[in-house]
């Protein structure tokens, strides 16, 4: 893309190291990458990049959760899943392989919280499947088998059984599981 290239100032660059769990070349990559998707009109810290630009990311592009994502990770007051540059880091810091476990399934579950009520229930888990398994004839589970499958979810998380899972629930869950820290990353 033309235009030249903005640079990071050091004191942001080692302000957004203390803030994030990336290593300077992260960000200044992840910089390099946001100026590029940027329009450079309101300069470099004024511009939001919309949420189709960033779904163009090689990172984003196959992921099944993609508009969950940014919209979990924007700011915009607009509700449009655009992202600043400081949404941008946040995003790629919970995805990176130094987020903790906690930082990961705290984002996890605000990402398949589809109707972002703060509970998983048997609405959010039906999409979340059907995201995982794709939305063709072919994949569809029916509507027996999804029922069969939320509710041995539900049995497995609800501790308090009242029929949806909730955030500490869903981390209980979670810290059983030894690849989800592993499988729950973005690399640049």
């Amino acid at each position: 893309m033309g235009g030249t290239s903005t640079k990071l100032p050091k004191d942001l660059l080692s302000e957004y190291q203390e803030l994030t769990f990336l290593t300077k070349q992260e960000i200044l990559l992840a910089h390099k990458i946001f100026s590029e998707l940027q329009d450079r009109e309101n300069g470099p810290y004024s511009t939001r990049v919309s949420m189709e630009k960033i779904l163009t990311l090689p990172e984003l592009k196959s992921n099944p959760f993609q508009k969950r994502i940014c919209h979990v990770f924007s700011t915009s007051d607009m509700k449009d899943g655009s992202l600043s540059f400081e949404d941008f880091l946040d995003l790629l810091s919970a995805f990176s392989d130094s987020a903790t476990l906690e930082i990961k399934s705290h984002y996890a579950f605000r990402i398949f919280d589809f109707d972002d009520d703060g509970t998983l229930d048997a609405r959010d888990l039906e999409k979340l499947v059907n995201s995982l398994t794709g939305e063709t004839d072919d994949t569809r589970l029916t509507a027996e088998e999804m029922r069969q499958l939320i509710s041995n979810i539900l049995e497995e998380s609800d501790i308090d059984k009242d029929g949806t899972v909730n955030l500490s629930e869903f981390q209980h869950v979670i810290s059983r599981s030894p690849d989800f820290v592993s499988s729950f990353k973005i690399v640049l």
